[in-house]
């Protein structure tokens, strides 16, 4: 559970964090925009920022993700030591036959996360630490509140307070006590309002008495201590954000103008108002501790804004009606309800989970299938088949639980479970998840490729009438791949040695294809295979050296190389092969009898692995794919400089052969 807590916590509390300080830049924003508006609007801005923040982690975990994809293009160095491979096969060899992985791609059970508390605990629990001691405070505040009220005792003079909740629209009954003396008039309470008037009350005059009583009864009015709890609870949980301490201060600027306003639009006069707030600030004290749960009637440091505010006559006053904190309240749930689902997807996960049991749990937690998505293609890419697989089936899960068993997006994970399966070679079990795939996608596009799947499954078994079927399927529903699937259809009537209606169809792959296309290069690749086995090589070599330009135009350009990695010269020795796995042929380049040379670049490291590997020249239909796997089987003693292993630029050319 240690790594579960961790891991759910870390995410959920960085995530709020970031989101947190872009809410919070949104309301200051708005603030700024409404500045020719009344307090009581900028005050409803702040209030529904604070509850926006609070409310973010919930949403985070409650709401389905909402993906905010994260590229960064990766070139590799050009390189210049060249290696060679063959990948061969028969052309009637049984995709049973092959065997599900080369040598030293068993899955590794993976070891669980270490016990011992790494930064991300400190952060978390500097967090929490500074949390619980502002709660602490709180709750202190609220004692010393409890205290008070046990000490005082009733206000004598009810008719003044029955005549001011009157006029202020006040309903419900409101406790007035009177307290020790030097107070400062303070209004608590959630459930049950309660204003605090000092012992010197009676020594007041009774305008003095009244404007005071008004004041405090219109933070009653406008509900402010349960938005005062609100704030301060936002600010408790983001203490540590300067942007919260901020928001903070101006929430409490705008209220108080905001009661001021609410008392002047009684008609009281704005000059004498003023008046006697200022001898109030300057004469009683506030207690600091009540500050935290309580709202008190004046702030020094607040307080010359106040006045000028007050004594201004061209300041809005209005207050907001239902309408305007409705669509307030719309606003804030339009930003953060998005805001909170939003989830990182990099284009690359950077790391295998330590704990897949505890990744899976938080994935569901947050309904999040592309995070065991990204760490089923780094598991995929260390080949840990078996990791990717529980992932995968988790993602589905997930898919399934979010969209329906019918849906679309079930039918999409689905698919991508039957690449990896078929990439292990469980072609039964690949099958029968592209099966279910294409009935649940249908004749949207994305069933294509479980269509083409299926189809070549059937040349295998040399059953080409469903396998023509499923081609014409694919092309139908998806014009991107129409030119593949025609090439298909013309594999199978060559099988059939239906050879005239083949090559039409070949010949239409072409006319669909884009020319400039990778595609377009596979095609011409297997067409020429097809002549040549005809025996007609002069038309073959020049459909070969069309498929070259195509593959020479659509190949990656390599950028400069970084100073840490070196090509082979006079200083520099070059890396040597010490073991290596051959590459295996797909079902999908055996059935099309597809032939050809694989270029792919590496950085050869110190610690003779091949890194950055990045395909030059491909030929496509996953052989391309599988050189790269077995490239990275491949190790090498590294290359040397002045006696010292360093990182060298190679070349690895493939040469995939029939035999």
């Amino acid at each position: 559970m240690f790594a579960w807590n961790e891991a759910a916590w870390f995410s959920i509390l960085m995530g709020s964090a970031l989101k947190s300080t872009v809410a919070l830049g949104a309301a200051w924003l708005l603030a700024f925009l409404l500045r020719a508006r009344s307090a009581a609007v900028r005050h409803l801005v702040w209030t529904a920022a604070a509850a926006a923040v609070l409310a973010l982690p919930f949403l985070s975990v409650a709401l389905p993700a909402l993906r905010v994809p994260l590229t960064a293009a990766l070139f590799p160095a050009p390189a210049q030591e060249i290696f060679h491979a063959t990948g061969s096969s028969t052309p009637d060899a049984a995709a049973g036959g092959l065997r599900s992985a080369t040598d030293g791609s068993a899955v590794t059970p993976l070891e669980p996360a270490g016990r011992s508390p790494g930064w991300r605990i400190w952060l978390m629990l500097a967090w929490a630490a500074g949390s619980a001691l502002a709660f602490a405070q709180i709750l202190a505040a609220c004692a010393v509140v409890w205290r008070a009220r046990r000490s005082a005792k009733p206000f004598s003079d009810r008719a003044l307070c029955n005549a001011l909740s009157r006029a202020l629209g006040i309903h419900s009954p409101v406790e007035v006590l009177e307290t020790g003396a030097g107070s400062m008039p303070v209004t608590s309470g959630l459930l049950h309002s309660s204003i605090f008037m000092p012992a010197e009350v009676w020594e007041w005059s009774e305008e003095r008495r009244r404007i005071v009583l008004l004041h405090e009864l219109a933070h009653v009015r406008r509900g402010d201590v349960a938005t005062h709890w609100l704030a301060r609870t936002a600010l408790t949980v983001y203490w540590w954000n300067p942007l919260a301490w901020m928001a903070w201060r101006e929430f409490l600027k705008e209220r108080e103008r905001a009661t001021d306003d609410l008392v002047l639009n009684t008609g009281e006069r704005a000059s004498e108002y003023a008046g006697h707030l200022l001898e109030v600030a300057r004469t009683m004290q506030t207690a600091p501790a009540i500050g935290w749960a309580a709202v008190a009637m004046a702030r020094r440091s607040q307080l010359e804004g106040r006045l000028l505010a007050i004594l201004d006559s061209g300041v809005n006053r209005k207050a907001p009606g239902r309408a305007a904190a409705l669509m307030t309240a719309l606003l804030a749930v339009g930003i953060i309800a998005p805001l909170a689902a939003v989830r990182a997807q990099e284009t690359k996960a950077e790391a295998m989970p330590a704990d897949v049991d505890a990744t899976i749990r938080v994935a569901r937690s947050e309904k999040n299938y592309e995070a065991l998505e990204n760490a089923a293609q780094v598991a995929e890419q260390a080949r840990k088949y078996d990791t990717a697989y529980k992932l995968l089936e988790a993602a589905v899960e997930i898919r399934a639980g979010v969209s329906g068993e019918q849906s679309v997006e079930h039918g999409i994970g689905l698919l991508k479970l039957a690449d990896l399966q078929h990439k292990r070679h469980e072609n039964k079990s690949a099958e029968a998840l592209y099966m279910r795939a294409a009935q649940l996608l249908g004749d949207r596009p994305e069933a294509a490729r479980a269509l083409i799947h299926l189809g070549v499954a059937a040349i295998t078994k040399k059953n080409f009438p469903p396998a023509f079927d499923a081609f014409q399927h694919a092309q139908r529903v998806d014009p991107a791949q129409a030119g593949l699937a025609l090439m298909w259809m013309a594999v199978v009537r060559q099988a059939e040695r239906n050879l005239d209606q083949a090559e039409l169809l070949y010949q239409n792959a072409l006319a669909v294809q884009d020319p400039k296309s990778t595609e377009a290069a596979t095609i011409l690749k297997v067409y020429a295979h097809f002549l040549r086995r005809e025996g007609r090589p002069e038309e073959a070599s020049k459909l070969d050296a069309r498929a070259m330009a195509v593959q020479k135009a659509n190949a990656k350009p390599a950028p400069a190389a970084s100073t840490s990695v070196y090509h082979v010269g006079a200083s520099v020795a070059a890396p040597k092969v010490l073991s290596k796995v051959d590459p295996e042929y797909t079902d999908e380049a055996r059935a099309a009898l597809l032939e050809g040379t694989e270029v792919v670049t590496v950085e050869i490291g110190p610690d003779g692995l091949a890194h950055n590997a990045q395909v030059l020249q491909g030929l496509g239909l996953g052989l391309d794919e599988n050189g790269l796997d077995a490239i990275s089987q491949w190790r090498f003693q590294p290359g040397m400089k002045d006696g010292q292993p360093v990182t060298v630029m190679a070349t690895i050319e493939i040469n995939w052969r029939l035999l």
